[in-house]
């Protein structure tokens, strides 16, 4: 009898999967080609002031010109829409915490976390406090998309909407608010922007039962000898006095962990897993190789005379990619109408993001301060305890709306610190998890965690973008990275008078007692923060005596800093190796454009060094020691071809857990850390580390990693490790935000496009990041490439990810994702002439 029902289930599981397939082809067939934009002949857009021009490219790159700065952001709006709403329309409800509007009860919980944080709420903060010149160009923007949403709708406007009208009804569209515009800046911030995750793992391990000793090894000091930070304190620019009001980054005793309840930890864990599967809107990635490259070379060391700047965000892989390529040009530079501006835009937001315009170039790094802490709280009834005294809970109250369910009501609750995150991540609410008296200055009872977060302050990051575009030298440049809040970032430059600089901009606050590397407890104000570091402190240099300027999310600045940034940056392994690789060029001779794009694909890989002599040396035999003898000729380069690369990566992701197994749950991440870390273990034979439950001594973990990799690539690859090939393991789907891990393998089929193989890996130049606990796919990626040669501004290069457009199966959906797997770059053409030489349509838009 249980057999024939669990026949009938499958059947109607087939049933319901043969349904959706028939769907998806019939709305492939006849409905797909309905939301494909119209790039050529004359469009009416209602609101311009004047004929707008539109010119697009081989590549579906649009270049807009405009009369005035209303008709230039309206028509942006309009573009945007056209090749990517459901994508803009997708992250705005994301953003609101309004996906199970879209996708029905699983997303409530995602929906409260991000109702409780506000993310929405402080946009909508954010738009009163911008100048008025900002606000409109947002308010232009959002009539533009307007004027594209009249006239679509539903499979109209993009195919997701008829496959969510499938599997839920339907859905109504909205019109385009710019607080949707403000909110993605949020996003944006969230997922560059933080330590959680470090914070909460380092209070696990402790609870677990490490000692802060042992903690310590895990998450060392940065290795300043080893890897050149960003910049030398001796030559940061600090307007007036010497040196400025830091008390320097905190040391003894105040580096360690306060003491916290016995049990709360659990509660921690869970805001910080719930943080983690949030979806990224900067790409559907966790990997801790989020990150950037970027590199600025001063006129000194070029063919040219003039600078060259590169850079290549580091983000999750998505489809379609993260960046919209875009010129925006007013057809006449003025004060009035001041933009001349190209490059990488967000579809959402208007204005570039990154590129150049007539006179500057900038890129952008992670700079990833430390600019979030999470507090427990001491709870009292409606209040919360501080310094003895108990205060108000501030409260507010949020409607849930759910597709094919019933509404939900929470009341988000507050203390000064910020929202209580513990209310939306554990168990049935409230965490409260200490029953004993706690610790010394806390009554005991009842507990909850809240998050601080400088982006849950209202700030001028959408100002900064303005200032950027039409900033004509290193003064408004600066300007600009004053207003930018979060997340803070390295921003390197270039200009065409020959000078470069790099500025660290953000709002990074200054501590009381700690150092956030752990959680604090609320009840002491001791722990609040303070100001916030004043902008002149912050690390900036302008045309150093080296003539470049490297930034690849190492420390920004040395051991002699005043100000604690953070403690968790990426080792260096990178920027060190782009250091180096510059050195070599300029010893060889000036320096060009493909100089720049060749370091971009650089696979060496740095970490490796201090690891393959010892397991030359273990004693392996079988597979294993045929597989070892490919590492005797590998040369360190992790290419596609290449079997010793294979086989190293294949001991990487075997030996992490033999060595950290004591770790379990919270493994050693395969990144720089962990490369980091296990360099200087390699050194110490006899420290604890290396005595494990499956294997016990250095030699010895070793030579199991290297015969657990072995077995696993001859099942995968073959006999004959010398046709191994790291590229056959190394592979990326580029899968789509929304629908791309519905399960459902014919959705998912609409719209990922893949597997490519690709060079790189984790702290490698092309850092293609992989999951070493999951396999050897990318799940992060150098989401575009680009080098702007000041000489020549049509001679500068770029490529992104996937293709500029959202609508699956357009020819320019994924027409760039092969020559970026392979390194090849695009022409970044900018200057009037050299667009319309390129264009192969031309939109006239009209009043």
């Amino acid at each position: 009898m249980r057999k024939r029902v669990l026949v009938r289930v499958l059947l109607g599981f087939l049933a319901t999967v043969t349904a959706l397939v028939l769907v998806a082809a019939l709305l492939g067939v006849w409905t797909v080609r309905r939301s494909f934009p119209e790039t050529s002949g004359e469009l009416a857009l209602p609101g311009l002031e004047s004929q707008v021009t539109v010119l697009r490219d081989g590549n579906g790159v649009a270049h807009v010109y405009a009369d005035n700065t209303r008709d230039l952001f309206m028509a942006q709006g309009f573009t945007h829409a056209q090749d990517r709403f459901w994508e803009m329309d997708f992250r705005r409800h994301v953003t609101a915490g309004r996906t199970a509007e879209l996708f029905g009860p699983d997303q409530v919980d995602t929906d409260v976390y991000l109702r409780t944080m506000g993310w929405r709420h402080v946009a909508e903060q954010e738009y009163e406090l911008l100048t008025p010149e900002t606000r409109g160009y947002l308010d232009s923007y959002a009539d533009g998309v307007n004027a594209w949403l009249d006239g679509h709708d539903g499979a109209a406007a993009s195919l997701e909407y008829g496959l969510l009208a499938v599997l839920n009804g339907g859905h109504d569209i909205e019109e385009w608010s710019p607080v949707d515009s403000l909110a993605w800046l949020k996003a944006m911030a969230w997922d560059l922007g933080g330590n959680m995750q470090e914070e909460t793992e380092r209070a696990q391990l402790l609870d677990a039962g490490l000692t802060e000793e042992q903690v310590e090894d895990l998450y060392p000091a940065y290795p300043f000898e080893e890897h050149e930070p960003i910049t030398d304190t001796g030559e940061h620019i600090v307007p007036g006095e010497e040196g400025g009001s830091g008390d320097g980054p905190p040391e003894g005793d105040e580096r360690r962990a306060p003491e916290l309840p016995e049990g709360v930890v659990p509660a921690l864990a869970g805001v910080a897993d719930a943080a983690a599967s949030l979806p990224r809107m900067l790409g559907p990635s966790t990997s801790p190789d989020l990150g950037s490259n970027s590199w600025v070379v001063g006129g000194e060391h070029t063919e040219s005379g003039l600078p060259l700047l590169a850079n290549d965000p580091h983000l999750g892989a998505s489809m379609p990619s993260t960046w919209y390529q875009i010129g925006l040009h007013c057809t006449e530079i003025t004060d009035a109408c001041p933009f001349d501006v190209s490059g990488f835009s967000f579809s959402g937001l208007p204005g570039v993001v990154i590129g150049q315009n007539e006179s500057i170039a900038w890129g952008f790094t992670n700079l990833n301060p430390d600019v979030m802490d999470l507090f427990v709280e001491e709870i009292d009834g409606d209040g919360y305890v501080v310094d003895g005294e108990t205060l108000p809970l501030e409260t507010r109250e949020e409607t849930i709306r759910v597709a094919g369910g019933d509404d939900v009501d929470i009341v988000v609750r507050s203390t000064h610190h910020g929202p209580l995150m513990s209310d939306t991540a554990v168990g049935e609410g409230l965490a409260a998890v200490a029953e004993d008296a706690g610790p010394e200055g806390a009554d005991g009872g009842e507990y909850a965690v809240s998050l601080q977060w400088t982006a849950l302050s209202p700030g001028t990051t959408a100002e900064a973008i303005f200032t950027l575009n039409r900033a004509r030298d290193w003064d408004g440049f600066r300007e600009a990275a004053s207003q930018f809040d979060v997340p803070a970032q390295n921003l390197v430059y270039a200009d065409n008078e020959g000078n470069i600089g790099y500025q660290a901009p953000g709002a990074v606050p200054v501590r009381g007692r700690g150092d956030g590397r752990y959680p604090a407890p609320g009840w002491d104000s001791d722990y609040d923060w303070g100001d916030r570091i004043p902008f002149d402190e912050l690390p900036s240099v302008y045309n150093p005596a080296s003539g470049v300027i490297v930034t690849a999310n190492q420390s920004g600045v040395d051991a002699d800093y005043e100000h604690m940034l953070t403690d968790d940056w990426d080792y260096g392994y990178r920027s060190q190796r782009i250091n180096d690789l510059l050195d070599e060029a300029l010893a060889d001779g000036p320096v060009d454009g493909q100089d720049m794009s060749d370091i971009h694909m650089d696979s060496f890989h740095g970490g490796a060094v201090d690891v393959v002599p010892h397991l030359l040396e273990a004693e392996v035999d079988g597979a294993a020691a045929r597989a070892q003898e490919q590492l005797r000729d590998w040369d360190l380069f992790t290419d596609t071809d290449s079997a010793g690369a294979a086989f190293y990566q294949a001991t990487w992701r075997h030996l992490l857990p033999l060595l950290f197994d004591e770790l379990e749950p919270y493994a050693m991440s395969g990144n720089s850390r962990g490369m980091y870390v296990v360099g200087g273990l390699l050194d110490d034979p006899d420290s604890d580390w290396w005595r494990g439950a499956e294997a016990s001594g250095r030699d010895e973990v070793l030579a199991a990693a290297m015969d657990a990799a072995a077995a696993e690539l001859t099942e995968l690859l073959g006999d004959d490790p010398a046709d191994w090939r790291w590229g056959d393991l190394h592979t990326l789907t580029a899968t789509h935000e929304s629908f791309g891990t519905s399960g459902i393998g014919p959705v998912e089929w609409l719209f990922n496009r893949g597997p490519v193989e690709s060079s790189g890996g984790s702290g490698i130049v092309n850092a293609t990041g992989w999951n070493d606990a999951e396999g050897y796919g990318i799940t992060a990626v150098p989401s575009m490439r680009m080098v702007v040669d000041l000489s020549d501004r049509d001679a500068s290069t770029w490529i992104h990810l996937t293709g500029n457009s959202g609508h699956a199966f357009h020819p320019h959906y994924d027409d760039q994702l092969e020559p970026w797997s392979e390194g090849g770059t695009l022409p970044f053409v900018v200057s009037e002439e050299a667009v319309r030489e390129a264009a192969v349509d031309e939109l006239v838009l009209t009043p």
